[in-house]
């Protein structure tokens, strides 16, 4: 079982018409070996299938393991994204644990399938000394790719591996070491309620409010660490509900063709980043100045064939 002593803690779920995926999202967390209750918070937006109603069935078959807030609501046209959705669950989360700072707010998604020690493990390594926990997405076996996408994710876990190394080398973080992976997303990402607040919570933007959360969070000083051991399943869908999420970049992998050569940024631009953030941490910059000033260098250009085998 996990550390009866550790932060109390909220898993926040944003969910559109997702019945069939939610009751193995919280079958999973029912799985836990985390100490509960779990209180878990899920806004239910724009529905317009059963997820509410299968909602309070795994409430009820749940009871006394998982503590569901569950909120439905619409969204204006111009609101109904994932930034609005993702901040109400986030916020709800928050208000569920009383405000409390050092408590920890657990942003995922409803097609994710997370192992027993995941929560455990994002305790223990909030409880290191950082404040978020990025967690590694993992293709769900139970939904297989395409032989030839398959082999395409295979290729860019490798490439993001020897990314990893290259920044690992040059210019290595004290709280984020190796073995790390490089996630997060909001399928997986963990922040304390000291740590949400400060940084104004999600971003209420169409797409990529996960990354604007960090982002936001490490240009007031926040630390990020990416344990080897915090992953989550996630499903391959192609049809997401976020636009710009992970269902277009699984899109864009399954379409391609067995002779398309995907492009991704030489090492080179890697290894020259590195070395230009080493140089930031070496000046008097704020964590401010680093996020700030690195938005506004040249994008990398995609100059270098994925490698891709068999």
């Amino acid at each position: 079982m996990g550390d009866p002593g550790a932060a109390p803690l909220c898993v926040c779920v944003p969910a559109r018409n997702e019945a069939d995926r939610l009751p193995v999202l919280l079958k999973a967390l029912a799985a836990q070996d985390f100490p509960g209750p779990i209180p878990v918070a899920i806004v239910v937006n724009n529905t317009t299938d059963a997820s509410l109603e299968v909602t309070d069935r795994c409430r009820a078959d749940y009871a006394g393991r998982l503590s569901i807030d569950l909120t439905d609501i619409h969204f204006a046209p111009g609101e109904a994204h994932a930034g609005s959705a993702r901040r109400l669950a986030m916020d709800r989360g928050a208000q569920f644990l009383a405000n409390n700072d050092h408590a920890i707010l657990v942003s995922t998604d409803a097609d994710v399938r997370p192992p027993s020690h995941w929560l455990s493990a994002i305790a223990a390594g909030i409880a290191r000394g950082v404040d978020l926990v990025g967690g590694r997405i993992v293709i769900d076996p139970d939904e297989p790719l395409p032989a030839h996408a398959a082999m395409l994710r295979r290729a860019l876990d490798r490439y993001w591996e020897q990314v990893r190394a290259i920044e690992d080398a040059i210019d290595p973080i004290a709280w984020d070491m190796p073995p790390r992976h490089g996630d997060h997303t909001g399928a997986s990402l963990a922040i304390t309620l000291a740590a949400y607040r400060a940084s104004g919570g999600v971003p209420r933007i169409a797409s990529g409010e996960d990354r604007g959360l960090v982002m936001a969070a490490l240009a007031r000083g926040a630390r990020i660490a990416h344990p080897s051991d915090v992953w989550v399943f996630v499903s391959p869908r192609r049809d997401g509900r976020a636009a710009g999420g992970m269902a277009d970049d699984m899109a864009r992998i399954v379409e391609a063709g067995a002779e398309d050569a995907l492009l991704m940024p030489d090492f080179d631009h890697w290894r020259a980043r590195a070395e230009w953030r080493r140089g930031m941490r070496e000046l008097p910059a704020s964590p401010a100045d680093m996020v700030r000033d690195e938005a506004l260098l040249q994008p990398m250009p995609h100059d270098m064939p994925l490698a891709v085998m068999a």
